[in-house]
């Protein structure tokens, strides 16, 4: 991963974010994950356990390995300025690393900032939504 990444790719539409990060996490283009947050973003791993910053990163190559290919349904956006509140249903439908079946599905709440650059990107990620 590059530490200035190339903006190929990054949604101009908040809506597109979850889109994208689908695309990107199926494709296992761990370059385009990373650009896709905040330097600081917080991704909540599951309640009460969070990762951000460089802590992140370095498990994204190991996260996706090991994932599912992911599915995603855009419920509702809601966008003041430069931030905006995202809620989407997900699934991981697939066979897993031991070739067992695997079934996932949820609902994330995330948000996510519009940069100065024009680009959005997740500040928080939450695929755990409320539970």
């Amino acid at each position: 991963m590059s530490d200035i990444p190339s903006n190929d790719g990054l949604p101009v539409e908040p809506a597109d974010l979850p889109h994208v990060f689908a695309d990107a996490f199926n494709a296992r283009n761990l370059e385009l994950l990373d650009a896709l947050f905040e330097p600081e973003a917080v991704h909540v791993v599951r309640p009460g356990q969070t990762s951000s910053g460089e802590r992140r990163r370095a498990a994204l190559p190991t996260v996706v390995r090991d994932r599912i290919p992911i599915t995603v349904l855009l419920r509702q956006v809601y966008v003041v300025g430069d931030t905006a509140l995202l809620i989407n249903d997900y699934v991981h439908d697939g066979a897993g690393p031991d070739g067992t079946h695997v079934h996932t599905e949820g609902t994330a709440t995330d948000i996510a900032r519009r940069g100065a650059d024009g680009f959005w990107r997740y500040l928080i990620s939450n695929p755990s939504g409320t539970t």
